[in-house]
C-alpha cells in the first residue's frame, strides 16, 4: 500500500481538483488516497460555500479514498499555521508517504531552498524582516521582500524568487516544505505545476476556473452559470444543497452577528484575539460604527499591514471565541483526534492502516470518542462542533439547526 497525502478545502471541489487528484496518481503511483480538508470554515476567513459532509462526499466521488477534517482551530489560520496543522495531522497518521500539491512553480527543489531559508531563519533574514515590518508592511509582504534582501545579500540564486514568492500556492507549498522540514517527516513532498486560471481570479476565463470566480459566480447568477466548471458530482451536489438551503453560504450571512459582537466586546477583550497587534483593537472598535456590512468594514479596517484576509479571520475567530491562548495551547501539542467525513472500501483500509500505526483517536462516532481525547483536543473539538453549528445559523439564522456534528455520519461510498 502506498499512500498518499492531499491538504484541500474544496470550495467547491472543481476541475482542477480532479487534475490534481490525476497528476497525484501519476507522480505517485499511489494506490491510497488521503484528504486533509478544512471543515465548517476555511483558510481565508470565511465559511465554505456548502457544509463539510457535501464536499467530502464531492471528494470521494472524484477519487480520493478517505477524507478527515482539519480542525477548526488549525483550519482558519495564516497560510503557516495552515499548513503547520495539516502536516502535523498527515505525520501523525504514520502512514503517509507523500504529500502532492499544485504550485504555480512546479518546481520542489526551489520551493524547497527557499522554504529552507525560512524554516532557518538566519539572523541577517531576521534583521530585513525587521527592517520591512517597520515601514508597516504587512507580515507576508515584510517576509517576501527580506527573503529577496536576504538571498541577494548572500549569492543565493534561486530563478523568480521574487515572482515564486508572490503567487498563492507557491506560498503554501512552501508552508508544507518548512513544516515538515521542522518535524523531520518521512514524508515525501512532490509538486506539479498548477493548471489553469490564477488561484484569485475572479473572473472566468477557462474550463479551469478559480474557486473564487466559481463561488462568485453560483452567489451572483446560480449554480447554473458554473455547469461544466464542476465534475457532474459536484454540480449535483451544490444544486442540491441550494435547493434545500435556498442558497449558498457567505461570510456576508454574518453582519448581523459580527456587528453585535463588535458592539459589545470592548478593546481589551478584542486584543486577546491571535493576529491583533498592539493598535488594532482601537482601530476596529472605532471604525465598528460606521458599516453594517461585514465586508464594507473589513475594507475600512484594512490597511497595508493589517490585510482583509487577516480581519476576515479575526472576525471568524471572534464569532467562534477562538481566542489567542487557545491557538497558542492547540500547537503546541501534536493533534489528538482524526475526525472522519468520508471514505470508500479503500478508505476503511487506510483507516485500519492508522489505527495500527498510530495512538491518534479515529473519530468517527462523536460521543464515543470525546471522553477519550485529553483536554486540550476535547476544548479543538469542540471549536469543530460550535463552528458547524455557527455554520448552520449563517444558512438559517431564524431556525438554525444544531448539534449537526452528532446527527450526520460520515458519508460512506459503496
Amino acid at each position: 500500500m502506498k499512500v498518499a497525502g492531499l491538504i484541500t478545502e474544496y470550495n467547491p471541489f472543481h476541475n482542477g481538483h480532479r487534475i490534481h487528484i490525476e497528476k497525484t496518481r501519476e507522480l505517485t503511483g499511489a494506490s491510497h488516497l488521503v484528504a486533509v480538508m478544512s471543515g465548517s470554515f476555511v483558510q481565508r476567513g470565511e465559511p465554505a460555500i456548502v457544509d463539510k459532509w457535501t464536499r467530502a462526499e464531492m471528494a470521494i466521488k472524484n477519487g480520493v479514498d478517505l477524507v478527515v477534517e482539519l480542525p477548526f482551530t488549525y483550519a482558519v489560520q495564516t497560510a503557516e499555521l495552515f499548513a503547520s496543522g495539516a502536516t502535523r495531522i498527515l505525520e501523525e497518521m504514520g502512514i503517509v508517504d507523500c504529500l502532492v500539491f499544485g504550485s504555480e512553480s512546479g518546481n520542489i527543489d526551489n520551493l524547497k531552498d527557499i522554504a529552507m531559508i525560512l524554516a532557518k531563519e538566519p539572523p541577517l533574514f531576521k534583521k530585513y524582516l525587521k527592517e520591512h515590518l517597520s515601514k508597516g508592511n504587512s507580515f507576508s509582504a515584510s517576509r517576501s521582500l527580506a527573503l529577496v534582501d536576504y538571498m541577494i545579500s548572500k549569492k543565493i540564486d534561486i530563478p523568480y524568487t521574487a515572482e515564486i514568492i508572490k503567487e498563492s500556492n507557491n506560498i503554501l507549498g512552501i508552508e508544507y516544505l518548512k513544516s515538515l522540514s521542522r518535524l523531520k517527516s518521512t514524508i515525501t513532498p512532490m509538486t506539479f505545476k498548477r493548471q489553469g486560471d490564477d488561484y484569485k481570479d475572479r473572473e472566468i476565463r477557462s474550463s479551469i476556473a478559480s474557486a473564487t470566480a466559481i463561488r462568485q459566480s453560483i452567489k451572483t447568477n446560480g449554480v447554473e452559470s458554473v455547469e461544466g466548471l464542476l465534475p457532474d458530482t459536484s454540480y449535483t451536489a451544490i444544486h442540491e444543497f441550494m435547493q434545500e438551503y435556498g442558497f449558498v453560504n457567505g461570510l456576508e450571512n454574518y453582519s448581523q452577528t459580527i456587528n453585535y459582537l463588535l458592539c459589545v466586546l470592548g478593546p481589551k477583550k478584542i486584543a486577546e484575539y491571535f493576529d491583533v497587534e498592539i493598535g488594532l483593537e482601537n482601530r476596529i472598535k472605532n471604525l465598528a460604527e460606521n458599516s453594517s456590512d461585514v465586508f464594507e468594514l473589513i475594507r475600512l479596517i484594512s490597511t497595508k499591514r493589517y490585510t482583509e484576509t487577516r480581519i476576515q479571520r479575526l472576525f471568524v475567530h471572534m464569532l467562534a471565541h477562538l481566542e489567542r491562548k487557545d491557538i497558542l495551547q492547540a500547537y503546541s501539542i501534536s493533534p489528538g483526534y482524526l475526525r472522519i467525513l468520508a471514505s470508500n472500501s479503500k478508505g476503511f483500509q487506510l483507516i485500519n492502516s492508522i489505527k495500527e500505526n498510530s495512538n491518534i483517536e479515529v473519530i468517527n462516532k462523536l460521543t464515543d470518542s470525546i471522553p477519550r481525547l485529553q483536554s486540550v483536543h476535547r476544548k479543538m473539538l469542540q471549536k469543530d462542533i460550535l463552528a458547524t453549528d455557527l455554520y448552520f445559523l449563517g444558512l438559517n439564522p431564524s431556525k438554525p439547526l444544531k448539534n449537526m456534528d452528532y446527527k450526520i455520519s460520515p458519508y460512506i461510498h459503496k
